[in-house]
């Protein structure tokens, strides 16, 4: 495994451009220490940044959800990014945003810390051969629950949140599966640590409603993407009995795109024509191949 913290290349934070192994910050920092801190992933194909603009808005929306303010505009970052890839001789690479409050105070309330935003790339090679083709194992994993909304504020990227996510993950990995299963307050399937699931139901693509849940870049990209390719998307509650009667399940996220899930708990799932198909357009669509027809 590769230790980012030795990687060579270059970093850009407050404006500057250092060495990524100087890039470094205060033991002190309010955002280590209570989570003041809003963050993004994003990956590039090709030289382009897939729904650059998109990451960049929401990563100045999560700031504002956790009271803070991020100092650049949605098109200096985006200039960022793109400076940031040319730097590090990058063209297909995962870009990580992020946004955080400083060391000045210790108090709960941040409002005496100053904001401090970087931007890091790096290779992240997206999954692939034998595990995408037999899909993920994932577990169901019940210690914790997504929350009702209103309790966090569910559509902020906030590094808090994914305290859960990073155990559910880490639960899931010692017993031998790739992921965990997460299931919301009510008992309702939510998603995976850090991606939406989807389940194919007698050739119908239905996803949970995302109101305990975040509600991904890609999965607001695979649905408009699936309904073009003729089919019929429901955003529901799902119950985790009716998912073991699925044809397919798929999970979509940055990080994971859009894969194939091989086995939840003791549960067996092919790889089916659909997952496939949309694994195909999606990336397709990433390389400019294949148009959305946002009109629709």
């Amino acid at each position: 495994m590769t230790d980012l913290t030795k990687m060579p290349g270059t970093t850009w934070i407050n404006g500057e451009w250092i060495d990524n192994r100087e890039a470094k910050v205060h033991v002190l920092s309010h955002g280590l220490h209570y989570a003041s801190s809003v963050f993004e992933g994003e990956r590039a194909y090709d030289g382009n940044i897939f729904l650059e603009s998109e990451h960049h808005e929401r990563l100045r929306y999560s700031a504002e959800q956790l009271e803070f303010e991020v100092p650049y505009s949605v098109e200096e970052l985006n200039n960022v990014a793109r400076e940031l890839l040319e730097r590090n001789n990058f063209t297909n690479a995962y870009v990580r945003p992020v946004a955080f409050r400083g060391g000045e105070s210790l108090n709960v309330s941040h409002r005496l810390c100053e904001t401090h935003v970087a931007m890091m790339t790096f290779d992240w090679p997206a999954i692939a051969g034998e595990l995408r083709a037999e899909g993920l194992k994932m577990k169901t994993v019940s210690k914790y629950a997504r929350p009702p909304e209103g309790c966090v504020p569910t559509q902020a990227k906030a590094a808090g949140h994914y305290t859960v996510s990073s155990a559910v993950k880490a639960a899931a990995e010692r017993e031998g599966y790739h992921d965990g299963l997460v299931l919301d307050y009510r008992g309702y399937v939510a998603d995976s640590s850090t991606a939406n699931v989807f389940m194919v139901f007698d050739g119908e693509i239905h996803t949970p409603i995302t109101d305990c849940c975040f509600n991904g870049l890609t999965r607001k990209t695979t649905i408009p993407l699936a309904q073009q390719l003729g089919y019929k998307v429901v955003e529901r509650h799902i119950t985790p009995e009716e998912i073991k009667k699925a044809d397919e399940v798929f999970l979509t996220g940055t990080a994971v795109e859009v894969i194939g899930v091989g086995q939840i708990d003791d549960i067996k799932y092919k790889v089916g024509p659909i997952t496939k198909e949309l694994e195909t357009a999606f990336q397709d669509l990433v390389r400019g191949k294949f148009k959305l027809n946002t009109a629709a």
